[in-house]
């Protein structure tokens, strides 16, 4: 099963107690997270995804997220919520992709990661409103990002051609609600550093 083909095509936000904007999208983990150490939630919209005969399309994902200090040198924690609309063979694929043993975009995950919460199923939606993208998880997450408009008008800012793992281009954006209640975490972001994405990871 680590060598299924695999690809998730869509979009995600992240959320991040960074001020605006974070470091690490140009520092590629050389530079500490504004305040030290990273807490993160993301959110995740599969339009187009299988992993071999799987197919992952239709589902959204939350991530959340802790990183010490640097980015590049591990130790991180992680926690999964899967929709509850997943079948359990989907479930176990998005798992082995999220936790870096399928290999491919997320492969680092599997070295970086040092804490692995779980996984929870629940109803999770993800929304695009105007320009806003709504995250929500009943009671544990609910997250408005909005991009940071640009120069030219009703264009956004953009940071392009990135080595960052997550995507090569990242709409710079700021969270207008950002809670977390999850993994025994009570977070508030509002008004802190996020980001907009394009989904485009495969493997092996």
């Amino acid at each position: 099963m680590a060598n299924e083909e695999w690809a998730l095509n869509g979009e995600l936000i992240l959320s991040c107690n960074c001020t605006v904007f974070c470091p690490c999208v140009i520092s590629l983990g050389q530079h500490q997270p504004t305040e030290g150490y990273c807490q993160t939630w993301a959110g995740f919209r599969i339009d187009d995804g299988h992993f071999g005969d799987v197919d992952l399309s239709g589902l959204n994902l939350g991530l959340v997220m802790e990183i010490p200090g640097y980015m590049s040198r591990g130790n991180w924690t992680a926690g999964l919520f899967v929709d509850k609309r997943a079948s359990i063979y989907a479930e176990k694929a998005i798992t082995r992709i999220f936790t870096g043993k399928a290999g491919g975009t997320t492969g680092l995950l599997s070295i970086l990661v040092g804490n692995f919460l779980g996984i929870e199923r629940a109803p999770i939606t993800y929304e695009t409103r105007e320009k806003t993208r709504l995250f929500s998880i009943p009671k544990i997450i609910d997250g408005a990002v909005t991009p940071i408009p640009g120069k030219e008008r009703g264009e956004d800012t953009v940071i392009s051609n990135s080595e960052y793992w997550i995507a090569k281009d990242i709409i710079v954006a700021k969270s207008d609600k950002s809670r977390l209640r999850a993994f025994g975490r009570n977070w508030n972001f509002t008004g802190r550093s996020a980001e907009i994405c394009k989904l485009e990871w495969r493997g092996p």
